[in-house]
């Protein structure tokens, strides 16, 4: 198949630091190429990738300088979608509802991938102009906030067997790794540390609308001993930074989509101690890859418990569900299934409209 992947213009593909979305897409691009198909990824400059890569503007813009007005820089990827939909099979777009007004008039198969909570103001209102439209979720929770989006299925996150040495070893402190605000629960993985008297390190970037937040409520309590900040990791050092803890703590406090580092953690062999909210229970096996809780009480007892988990069976059980090709395999099944639909509407090509008289077809 011809396949465009659409990626967000923010962070290059792969990231260079943080940027969850964007590494799953690279993931999803070299799993897709392996599989035989010819993809093109429409993403920034500095993306590095074995797809053929259709470079929208030459640096991320998070990281670029001079810094660029997003709405320019998305209006020229609006464009060149507009200019080259046709030459492929199907797009998939993770760029939230950007591109809806666009592909759902172009009559090329499309679906959209969202890595972020759907129930924003404004999300749903904009989705629900566009009903035929096809959605993947990243778990069956994402869905909870739009139910009424036309969902054709729930595709897990994946990552590379190979991209992570497990470690069977205990570790040696507690990890968290994420944003740090306040939806993520860092003050919450704090004081769980200091309830079991166990080291905490902290990957994490500070967001700019969080710097105050971080100031006055986390950093008085980091001390460089039991409290350790190392920032924002690359991929090198996160894998050691997650196969070195004893555990993740994920204390989060929000409808969490998916939680890509619980099973970034797992293909370390690192277990996963996470509040119950989102997609958690989805992701975790209970007593085998980690331990869902409620509080702060609960998380304390679960690290108690952590030696009745094996880490070789927590690696086992990422492998076996977590993997990017069973990520990039279900995926195609979509790709498939979305172009016969179209060939069913039209079947014949003196039948296809061309882009500028096309209409939405519904179900």
């Amino acid at each position: 198949m011809r396949i465009a992947q659409v990626a967000p213009l923010m962070e290059s593909v792969p990231p260079k630091l943080y940027g969850g979305t964007e590494r799953v897409v690279a993931w999803l691009v070299d799993e897709l190429i392996s599989l035989g198909h010819e993809v093109t990824l429409f993403a920034s400059g500095d993306s590095v990738t074995r797809a053929q890569l259709n470079a929208i503007w030459p640096r991320a813009l998070r990281l670029g300088r001079p810094r660029t007005d997003p709405m320019a820089i998305q209006s020229a990827l609006l464009d060149e979608l507009a200019r080259t939909a046709a030459e492929f099979d199907v797009v998939h777009a993770h760029i939230d509802w950007l591109h809806l007004p666009l592909l759902s008039r172009l009559g090329v198969p499309f679906l959209t991938t969202c890595h972020g909570r759907m129930d924003l103001p404004g999300f749903g209102d904009v989705v629900r102009r566009f009903p035929s439209a096809p959605f993947v979720s990243i778990s069956d929770n994402q869905r909870a906030s739009l139910p009424e989006a036309n969902w054709i299925g729930t595709v897990y996150h994946g990552l590379p067997l190979k991209l992570c040495e497990p470690s069977f070893e205990r570790g040696s402190y507690l990890a968290f790794l994420g944003r740090l605000t306040p939806e993520k629960g860092p003050e919450a993985a704090i004081r769980i540390a200091h309830a079991v008297g166990m080291p905490l390190r902290i990957a994490a970037k500070v967001p700019r609308g969080e710097r105050r937040y971080f100031k006055e409520r986390l950093e008085p309590h980091v001390d460089g001993n039991r409290i350790q900040l190392t920032g924002e990791v690359n991929d090198e050092t996160k894998r050691q930074f997650l196969a070195g803890a004893t555990a993740l703590l994920f204390p989060i406090d929000w409808p969490e989509p998916f939680g890509l580092v619980m099973i970034e953690a797992m293909a370390c062999g690192t277990p996963v101690i996470a509040y119950s909210s989102g997609s958690v229970q989805e992701v975790i096996d209970e007593g085998i890859t980690g331990f869902v809780v409620s509080n702060e009480e609960e998380a304390v007892r679960a690290i108690g418990r952590l030696q009745e988990l094996d880490r070789r069976r927590v690696r086992s059980h990422f492998e076996s569900r977590f993997s990017a090709t069973r990520m990039a395999e279900e995926y195609v099944r979509h790709y498939e299934a979305q172009c016969a639909f179209r060939e069913v509407a039209f079947p014949h090509p003196s039948l296809r409209q061309p882009a500028s008289e096309t209409h939405v077809v519904t179900r």
